[in-house]
């Protein structure tokens, strides 16, 4: 039986597959680290894992289904994790089995070689994985998840290097897609991002002795880190002491960081690039108010995710900002076994409008994305019920018609509304008066690119909205996923 259980509309929401962190030169590692990975619950919340060692007790670990505090805020849990280096995983499932045999997937994974132990936390999609997983097991490996990042453990132990620093840039070599790493041996946190650097990683220092690996800055706040700096598309640090070494293992290419962490994944008070994701997200609904204005009396976010972007959508048109849709901060996944009378309650369970403030009102609902488009037709359908006189959506990210193979949960194409519906009839199967979606270009400049998206030569990932994927998903064009015919 699945320890807690999803939101019903749940299916609704592109999510991130995971976050990471690391820490080393503190004592009680694992403590730093599990409030690290709280404050990383936004990127997955079904599962986490710590890993620690210990020069006496050696290396230990914990994974368990839920959340951070349910699991790892627990003495008797905190107890077995003892130690100066920790590493740790928070995800969502996505493919593989996700029953009770699904614990077997929750990082970070853990190899014992020949020159002693090393744990790897991973966030990110390899696109090759498929073929490196079919290639290993007819090796000889023994594969004990159905993760694609358990083949980066088996690719470390067919090397021939002779520590492990080296056997990780081996196997990292091998792999294609996203990936960012921590990893830990007996001595050191290592720290890796693909050349790209599509999915983030960050580092921090904590105290005179302390560092810190992170997917997002706001994890480093939260355990009194002072930001350092990004680790840089394609390169490696390898933290030992008070010493970092960083090398850069893998061929030049051009940063293509991931867009809709500036759009949704990132909390907003994360610093991206040397920018606040609130700034950004504030800006796209600027742009938005720019792109797309319309008379109306609010305009109103679908929380918590619309917010920065609702709030510059009114500062640009002067149109009042007000709540009205309430979240109820209280919902929780351990809710109630959701029967078929809860599921046509939908999403009523987790948002409520705020009937006064509406009724009579022209509303613009602004929110971050449109996947299937099912939430936006039940949010609408409150918001008339509430007496609204007219209903206007306004999405800050252009419209999501390509899937993401480089860590993000997306439906397949099939799926996704952009794909299969213009604009105009994406409007019409909502059912609102209008819809309109920021565009790429003004995204851009959102993201501070002040002559939008370049076709020759894009700063980010954009392959969601784009169909233009940086790196090619082998692996899925093999089982027949059609590219993007070049423009």
């Amino acid at each position: 039986m699945r320890p807690f259980l999803s939101h019903p509309f749940d299916d609704d929401k592109l999510k991130e597959e995971c976050g990471i962190f690391g820490v080393i030169g503190v004592t009680d590692a694992s403590n730093f680290v599990a409030l690290g990975l709280h404050a990383l619950q936004h990127r997955g919340q079904e599962a986490g894992g710590i890993v620690s060692y210990h020069p006496e007790h050696g290396f230990n670990s914990a994974r368990r289904f839920g959340y951070v505090r349910d699991n790892f805020t627990k003495a008797d849990v905190m107890a077995t994790l003892p130690g100066e280096l920790a590493i740790g995983h928070v995800r969502y499932s996505t493919a593989g089995s996700k029953g009770a045999t699904a614990i077997r997937d929750v990082q970070p994974f853990f190899g014992e070689f020949a020159m002693g132990g090393c744990a790897i936390a991973h966030n990110g999609n390899l696109t090759n994985a498929a073929a490196l997983r079919r290639e290993l097991i007819e090796r000889g490996s023994i594969f004990q998840s159905s993760s694609d990042s358990e083949c980066i453990i088996h690719l470390m132990a067919r090397s021939i290097q002779k520590n492990l620093s080296e056997r990780i840039k081996d196997a990292l070599r091998a792999c294609e897609g996203a990936f960012s790493v921590v990893a830990m041996t007996r001595t050191k946190l290592i720290g890796v991002r693909d050349p790209l650097g599509v999915r983030p990683l960050v580092l921090g220092r904590l105290g005179d002795h302390g560092w810190a690996l992170s997917s997002e800055t706001c994890a480093l706040d939260i355990i009194g880190a002072e930001f350092v700096r990004e680790i840089e598309p394609g390169e490696m640090v390898v933290i030992e002491g008070n010493k970092i070494v960083s090398t850069r293992p893998f061929h030049p290419a051009a940063a293509r960081f991931c867009i809709f962490e500036q759009v949704y994944f990132s909390r907003p008070d994360s610093i991206i690039g040397g920018r606040s994701v609130y700034e950004t997200r504030r800006q796209i609904g600027v742009e938005l108010a720019r792109e797309s204005p319309v008379d109306a009396d609010l305009v109103c976010p679908v929380p918590d995710s619309g917010t920065p972007a609702a709030i510059g959508y009114s500062q640009q048109s002067g149109i009042p900002y007000a709540m009205g849709i309430i979240r109820n901060q209280y919902m929780g996944r351990t809710f109630i076994e959701p029967t078929e009378q809860i599921r046509n309650m939908g999403v009523r369970l987790k948002l409520n409008v705020n009937r006064a403030l509406i009724k009579g009102k022209r509303v613009i609902l602004v929110d971050d994305s449109v996947v299937r488009g099912t939430t936006s037709r039940k949010i609408k359908d409150m918001i008339l019920e509430a007496g609204a006189a007219e209903v206007h959506f306004r999405i800050a990210s252009p419209p999501t018609a390509w899937p993401c193979f480089y860590g993000v949960d997306t439906p397949e194409r099939s799926k996704l509304l952009a794909a299969t519906m213009s604009e105009e009839e994406m409007r019409d199967w909502i059912g609102v008066d209008s819809l309109k979606f920021i565009s790429l270009d003004g995204l851009y400049r959102a993201a501070g690119e002040a002559k939008g998206r370049d076709p020759a030569a894009p700063r980010f990932c954009d392959a969601c909205f784009s169909g233009d994927y940086p790196v090619a998903p082998s692996d899925k064009i093999a089982e027949g996923f059609e590219m993007k015919a070049a423009e």
